[in-house]
């Protein structure tokens, strides 16, 4: 099963896809969208989605999981990222491919055993678990990592369970 993660952003969008076969999950891939504050909101949003649509064509995952918007303070923020989740999921909706989707607490338990792990308890968790060592990695990428890990493992217990 490759399973595309996406930890959606309008200024910077990260992006993580794995491939898991029973017990083992391997990287395939990581990074960042980034866009330029120059542009305006439109433009950013078309960079993302084509980008997007390009890491889809690239990978051909079985499923794409995007984090859900649990809570913000800040209602710009939210707005931002709502849009960038509406992007991510309408690439994915384009391409045919299944959506799931992850509240940050959900991808803390499934990744560390614990929802309200720290970043650093779930970077540590990810690196372990893909054997990432000490590799270069924004933290919008190992979000992006993390809620693909969530979406492979609930999926694998998923089937477990019928």
């Amino acid at each position: 099963m490759i399973v595309l993660g996406i930890d959606p952003g309008i200024e910077t969008c990260g992006y993580g896809v794995i491939r898991g076969t029973g017990n083992r999950v391997a990287t395939l891939s990581y990074g960042v969208v980034a866009t330029k504050a120059a542009q305006s909101t439109g433009e950013r949003l078309r960079f993302l989605h084509s980008a997007l649509m390009d890491v889809i064509a690239q990978h051909a995952p079985d499923r794409v999981a995007v984090e859900r918007l649990y809570f913000s303070r800040n209602v710009g923020s939210a707005i931002a990222v709502g849009q960038a989740r509406g992007v991510a999921l309408l690439a994915a909706a384009q391409r045919g491919v299944p959506i799931s989707e992850y509240t940050p607490p959900e991808v803390k338990q499934a990744v560390s055993g614990y929802g309200s792990a720290s970043k650093q308890q779930v970077l540590r968790m990810v690196r372990t678990i893909l054997g990432l060592g000490d590799a270069k990695m924004r933290d919008d990428a190992a979000d992006a990592l993390a809620i693909a890990l969530c979406c492979y493992f609930r999926a694998d217990w998923e089937a477990r369970a019928l």
